[in-house]
C-alpha cells in the first residue's frame, strides 16, 4: 500500500488519525488509507462501545495500558484523532500490516 501513516510525536505521545469501521466481522488493524490508520471493530457505534473497543484493540496491539490510549477528537465520528503515550512512532508503524 503506498499510503504512509501520518504521525506526530510530542509531549511523550504519538498522535495519528484513525478511520474506524464498526460492526465488522472481526476486529483488526487493516492498513492505512489517506494517512489514517484503518481499523475494523466488531462493536457497534452506540453508547461508546466502538470507542472502548478501539482503545482496547490499540492497547493490546502496542502492549500498553488502556489508560495510555486517548481519543482526542471524533468521539462520535468514524474519523478520529488518537494519542498514545509511552510509545514511539516506530512502534506504531510496526503494527501496521503491509
Amino acid at each position: 500500500m503506498s499510503d504512509e501513516l501520518e504521525l506526530r510525536e510530542a509531549g511523550g505521545a504519538v498522535r495519528f488519525a484513525v478511520r474506524v469501521t464498526p460492526r465488522a466481522s472481526r476486529a483488526a488493524i487493516t492498513g492505512v488509507h489517506a494517512g489514517a490508520l484503518k481499523v475494523s471493530l466488531t462493536a457497534p457505534p452506540v453508547e461508546g462501545a466502538a470507542n472502548a473497543a478501539l482503545i482496547e484493540l490499540l492497547a493490546d496491539a502496542l502492549d500498553v495500558p488502556k489508560r495510555a490510549v486517548r481519543i482526542e477528537h471524533g468521539d462520535h465520528n468514524r474519523q478520529k484523532t488518537v494519542a498514545i503515550e509511552g510509545i514511539t512512532a516506530a512502534q506504531l508503524r510496526a503494527i501496521v500490516p503491509r
